[in-house]
């Protein structure tokens, strides 16, 4: 899309004859406009297809268009006033969706467009934000209504934050300007970036196995579940489409549980290493994979090795990455040190963005508690990042 509107021609008549391409900012602009339209269009058809399989007709066209409107304003932090109360949970899957889209939309522009000038790139970068920012609110507008009211504060917050973060982020890689702001680092402190985008990833697919695993090994709970809602295939496709969504989340919550600190589903159920309470909670089959008793499970306690083997992850990414005249052992251990407390403050971030509400009552938090989540993925993985840090360091010396 963005190499068809590059070659399109700047409104106005230009004296050479010769069709001139659109200006750069408003290039930038074009294509981050079309990544949140892109996505309500692909989320509508999703669930018009989920539709045509409901026997009793289900939601109409217009329906779909706005149940989808409301997705994407909960993706983009966003609340909806409800007649159970705020709903206030971001689907992670569909952020981190939107989130690629509009940093592959400004890194499309600076590339077709070889900007490098500090002044072209930040143009591109605030086109593509307000422009961004302009079209999650127009779709606000679109899903407020009767039953589902939007926070207008929370979500202009929010969308401001993700579609600046996230236009800066691309542009500065494309540009190269990341590569030359990190070289102005002390040297102990150049693989820190990597090597907590490392940690974290590892961290969450550890996470994601553990509710893998702990869905799978009660398949009857989650079979029980589904039959309960009873519906058509409809509803048996649109519920597996929601738990795709909210995987992260459960991933988030998972990792709040390997910390220590462990996680929520309202006030009335709460499962970490040192008990668990159950109560009501919401008919998602996802939740299968709770504990079906008080006893903490076993899989509970084998989450516990995930910050340190985050930690392990991030402190190899430190000693392999400092270059040969960066230090010893020590500085890579004052690395590992860094990675480890950048991991708890990724940790703090992805479970406070994962968590939210689901209504007023029992339900008004869902979630890991992000501070204390934080402070316990930080103090693990950095002592093992630490460690492996520098005994990688030493072995790539000797």
């Amino acid at each position: 899309m963005v190499s068809v509107l590059a070659r399109l021609p700047r409104p106005g008549r230009a004296d050479d004859g010769r069709r001139r391409a659109l200006p750069d900012p408003v290039l930038a602009a074009l294509a981050a406009a079309a990544v949140p339209v892109a996505a309500l269009l692909a989320l509508g058809l999703a669930l018009v297809v989920v539709q045509t399989l409901d026997p009793a007709g289900g939601l109409s066209v217009a329906g779909c268009a706005a149940l989808a409107a409301r997705l994407l304003v909960l993706a983009c932090g966003g609340s909806l006033g409800t007649t159970g109360g705020p709903l206030a949970l971001a689907p992670l899957l569909l952020t981190l969706g939107l989130a690629w889209g509009f940093s592959r939309a400004v890194r499309a522009v600076v590339h077709a467009r070889e900007a490098t000038a500090a002044g072209a790139v930040l143009r591109v970068a605030a086109s593509a934000a307000v422009a961004g920012l302009a079209v999650l609110l127009a779709l606000g507008l679109a899903a407020d209504g009767p039953g589902a009211r939007v926070g207008w504060v929370r979500t202009a917050a929010g969308a401001a934050v993700l579609v600046a973060a996230c236009c800066g982020w691309g542009a500065l890689r494309e540009s190269g300007g990341g590569a030359a702001l990190l070289e102005r680092w002390p040297a102990v402190l150049r693989p820190v970036p990597r090597a907590v985008l490392a940690g974290l990833l590892t961290a969450l697919a550890l996470c994601l196995a553990v509710v893998v695993v702990a869905v799978a090994s009660d398949a009857a709970g989650y079979a029980a579940v589904s039959g309960s809602l009873g519906g058509a295939a409809a509803g048996a496709v649109g519920l597996l489409g929601l738990e795709l969504l909210l995987l992260p989340n459960a991933g988030a919550a998972v990792l709040g549980l390997a910390a220590g600190p462990g996680f929520s589903v309202g006030s009335a159920t709460l499962v970490s290493v040192h008990g668990v309470t159950l109560g009501a909670v919401p008919a998602l089959p996802l939740l299968a994979g709770l504990p079906d008793t008080q006893a903490v499970p076993l899989l509970a306690f084998a989450s516990q090795a995930v910050p340190a083997l985050a930690g392990l992850v991030a402190g190899t990414t430190v000693g392999r990455r400092l270059g040969p005249d960066d230090g010893g052992s020590l500085v890579a251990a004052l690395g590992g040190l860094a990675a480890g407390v950048g991991l708890g403050l990724a940790a703090a971030v992805l479970t406070a963005v994962g968590g939210g509400s689901l209504g007023s009552g029992a339900l008004a938090h869902v979630g890991a508690p992000p501070l204390a989540t934080g402070v316990a993925v930080a103090a693990q993985s950095a002592v093992a990042a630490a460690l492996v840090a520098a005994v990688v360091r030493w072995r790539s010396r000797g």
